[in-house]
């Protein structure tokens, strides 16, 4: 454990009954907003001191969207809920089994297998050569998904987010986060660009090659279709750009890498690529079935399974960079403990774990694990209150440690570098549709802990909420 992780174990209790604010800085920091942002953007901001006592509270009750922020609420719940995430992750690695001669790839909710040829851990090739092994001729090829209910997208987030990374379908079955590398590399000025992707997706290329260095590159895909289109420009001078697409249908994505693999070994696949989903029904819904778990058949025999590493080291990827698709695999297979996988309970574990932090039911819902949704909300002072408890928690330093570090790494890497603040600021960010946020703890002036969260929504366009916040939050760690 660090030394900074022990202070701030060692300095933040439960929370305590907010208590009479300093009116001046608060008046300071108001005025700091409004210069910073201007009008029209709605501040929500509460910042306790290392006793839980107010140091500033602006509409610390009102309920904002989140935006990510929503991360730390799944990762936490994760942490409570599923055990000692330090340990190699022996249930939710992929596996493959025969059935006659059809190979089943299975899916068991990890977020990191990779289908790389030149993989090293956590790789379907290992897995292809099991079934190299064992034999020379298969059928069909099936992707299996059906540990979680087929609910690949959440309520609430944006259509339009589909094809691109930050809506790629969630599955049991994740490869390669889901996503389809496309190089596009300019040619002569007037030509079309060269498109290279796994042939997955066929392209509409309309791009066009321009003068200069400067590119304006957009794609798009009906969703559960498969050709990409590309529309825009590249510049003849600009280096090859690589877009991210999404995938919607990731146990088919997996399944169809996974013959390419089969067949790279000298195995003769005689089949199609098949997949196995399991529909949403009323037994994922906690509100309809009642308080008793679903059962669930016991797992079959396979031929080989992975164990990835442990989950705490992908938390730190998640929380770090704000990794939607991870997130959303956490609040699932915490939601496996004692239900069925779907977001229901998913939010059921959400809710329990909030409860026990003693976090007003009123203060916050959630529709995602991710922040996604614009249908989530969250007050300031809820989020600080869960922000007190994590860090009375055994597991609390750990969790700290997957907070972007201000003016070092993560999301926060280009944020407070040079101010008091670098180094001494610990933090979840969030952005999405007019929306920002901003919660953790900081290191004020006289080495006081303070935990803080802030949220900014109905951002008006060209409006720099962030460096409002960022600038409140600063004059704020100067005066404690």
């Amino acid at each position: 454990m660090t030394k900074q992780a022990l202070v701030l174990v060692v300095a933040l209790a439960t929370a305590v009954p907010a208590a009479a604010q300093d009116k001046d800085l608060t008046a300071r920091v108001e005025a700091v907003l409004a210069k910073t942002a201007g009008p029209g953007t709605r501040f929500g901001i509460v910042v306790v001191d290392d006793q839980g006592k107010d140091v500033v509270a602006i509409n610390p009750d009102a309920r904002f969207i989140p935006a990510s922020n929503t991360k730390m609420f799944t990762t936490a719940t994760a942490l409570d809920t599923m055990g000692d995430l330090t340990q190699p992750d022996t249930t939710g690695g992929a596996a493959v089994r025969l059935e006659g001669r059809d190979v089943v790839l299975i899916g068991n909710g990890d977020a990191r297998l990779s289908g790389a040829d030149d993989c090293t851990v956590d790789c379907l090739t290992t897995l292809a050569d099991a079934v190299a092994k064992k034999t020379r001729i298969v059928g069909d090829v099936i992707g299996d998904d059906t540990l979680f209910p087929d609910e690949r997208w959440s309520p609430g987030m944006s259509w339009n987010n589909i094809p691109s990374r930050y809506g790629t379908a969630t599955s049991a079955l994740t490869m390669d986060d889901n996503e389809l590398p496309v190089t596009v590399t300019p040619d002569t000025v007037g030509a079309a660009p060269k498109v290279e992707l796994p042939t997955y997706y066929t392209v509409d290329n309309r791009l066009v090659t321009v003068p200069g260095a400067k590119s304006a590159i957009e794609f798009d895909r009906a969703p559960n279709g498969y050709e990409l289109r590309l529309t825009g420009t590249i510049g003849a001078d600009a280096k090859p750009d690589t877009l991210h697409v999404g995938i919607d249908d990731p146990a088919r994505h997996a399944a169809w890498r996974f013959v390419q693999l089969l067949k790279a070994r000298g195995v003769k696949v005689t089949g199609t690529i098949g997949v196995r989903h399991r529909p949403l029904m009323p037994s994922d819904d906690p509100a309809i079935r009642g308080n008793a778990p679903p059962a669930r058949p016991p797992l079959p025999s396979v031929l080989a399974k992975l164990t990835p590493p442990p989950l705490i080291d992908d938390m730190h990827l998640t929380m770090k960079v704000s990794q939607n698709l991870h997130a959303e695999l956490f609040l699932r297979r915490a939601s496996l403990v004692a239900g069925s996988g779907s977001i229901a309970d998913g939010q059921v574990a959400v809710r329990a774990m909030l409860a026990k932090a003693g976090v007003p039911r009123a203060t916050f819902d959630f529709s995602d694990g991710s922040g996604m949704s614009s249908y989530n909300r969250v007050a300031p002072r809820g989020a600080v209150i869960m922000l007190r408890w994590i860090a009375a928690q055994p597991w609390g330093a750990a969790w700290r440690e997957t907070l972007p570090i201000g003016g070092v790494d993560g999301t926060l890497a280009r944020r407070f570098g040079g101010t008091p603040l670098d180094h001494k600021l610990f933090a979840k960010t969030g952005t999405l549709n007019a929306s920002a946020a901003l919660s953790g703890y900081m290191i004020a002036k006289s080495g006081r802990t303070l935990t803080f969260s802030t949220y900014a929504n109905d951002i008006p366009p060209g409006v720099e909420a962030t460096k409002a916040v960022d600038a409140a939050l600063e004059l704020i760690a100067a005066e404690n």
